[in-house]
């Protein structure tokens, strides 16, 4: 999930909103400005209830912050890289690059974003609580109660044991240290995520049929949702457990072909487009990569500005590029890969470039690596010819 825009960095970790966050925002508001609050603190000026209930979401937003932050501050101090903190319609998700070390790292990296937001419940629920003592029974309070109530229901449904949840990763960390197999347990999570999914769905639609309110539908979206992401991180492990142990050397284009950043476009379809069958060609200097040129970037250039546009204006930048080393593991590199949208790594040995791994790199060694992780089969014995 990409963000629309950034607020900045926590943690030095950059964070982003992506544009859907305010579909989610308007909806919370205005269901509490709208409806739980006058209905529960009938005969106060409708500018008070707009006010708390903006305030309410800008704070559950905030929360929902914390929680990812936590995740992203835990990870990193289990050696994992966080590309970044992205908030969205159904919550947030911290982008972190490569896997947790050990079933421990695991339960400590998931387990701390419900444990906030369990501690964030308690805390407003904690503030309520004194304010109800105090007599103060206005808006205020309803704001509180409503922030304690949806921060530990936000806990609550975080560790239910299903992928992409965090429950799910509970649920992963504990199969993997009973089976000592990754690979397993994510299976195991994703298809418990398939599962509950289903159920969210077969609810929600109920309810919307029943007449209860369109609150239904929005449980059948998320299940919808849960589907999707499980399915995809049953596919993810299963490629991750066919590239074990295979190195980006193994499966690297060796020594490709390259262009010079200042080559025209018009000259690269010219000369280059034909000449050679590969659809991405890396530019660079002195054998150092300096950018990197694909097919969908040539074509995106109109035809009357090719002669005056260079490939260094089209390619992808240099602080974009995704560098691997020929000894590191390929499933380290997957992850990373998305960082450029090209899909593409440049193999480099002390800064120069001996090598390229493309997407159908990738796709013959998972082709391979399935093969040799399958079961072996057992070779037919000849039938005996009857005697004569």
């Amino acid at each position: 999930m990409r963000a629309s825009f950034r607020l900045g960095r926590i943690a030095g970790v950059p964070v982003g909103v992506n544009w859907s966050v305010l579909v989610i925002f308007a909806l919370i508001a205005w269901g509490l400005a709208a409806n739980q609050f006058p209905r529960s603190y009938p005969d106060r000026a409708p500018l008070a209830y707009t006010l708390a209930g903006l305030a309410a979401a800008v704070v559950f937003f905030v929360g929902l912050l914390a929680h990812e932050v936590s995740h992203a501050i835990v990870a990193k101090r289990n050696g994992l890289e966080v590309g970044g903190i992205t908030l969205w319609l159904f919550g947030g998700v911290a982008e972190l690059r490569g896997e947790p070390r050990d079933p421990g790292a695991e339960l400590r990296i998931s387990g701390i974003g419900p444990l906030v937001s369990l501690l964030l419940g308690a805390f407003f629920g904690v503030i309520a609580a004194l304010l109800a003592l105090a007599g103060q029974g206005g808006l205020l309070l309803g704001v509180m109660a409503w922030l304690a109530g949806i921060n530990v229901l936000l806990a609550i449904f975080n560790v239910l044991p299903a992928a992409p949840l965090d429950g799910g990763r509970l649920l992963r960390a504990a199969v993997w240290k009973a089976t000592g197999d990754r690979a397993r347990a994510s299976v195991v999570a994703a298809r418990a995520g398939w599962v509950l999914g289903a159920l969210l769905i077969g609810l929600g639609l109920w309810q919307f049929l029943s007449g209860v309110g369109f609150g239904g539908l929005w449980l059948a979206l998320i299940g919808w949702f849960l589907i999707g992401a499980a399915g995809m991180e049953e596919r993810q492990a299963r490629t991750g457990s066919a590239l074990r142990g295979i190195r980006v050397g193994e499966v690297m284009t060796p020594q490709p072909q390259t262009a010079s950043a200042e080559m025209t476009v018009a000259d690269f379809v010219d000369h280059y487009l034909f000449a050679y069958r590969h659809s991405a060609l890396p530019l660079t200097e002195d054998g150092r990569p300096t950018g990197l040129v694909t097919l969908d970037r040539v074509r995106g250039v109109p035809a009357d500005r090719r002669p005056s546009t260079t490939l260094a204006e089209v390619a992808c930048r240099a602080d974009e590029l995704v560098l691997a080393q020929p000894g590191e593991e390929l499933n380290d590199l997957l992850p990373r890969l998305s960082e450029c949208a090209d899909g593409r790594a440049l193999v480099v040995t002390d800064g120069r470039l001996v090598g390229i791994v493309s997407p159908s790199d990738i796709s013959r060694a998972v082709q391979r690596g399935t093969l040799r992780t399958a079961p072996p089969t057992q070779p037919t014995q000849p039938t005996p010819a009857p005697p004569r």
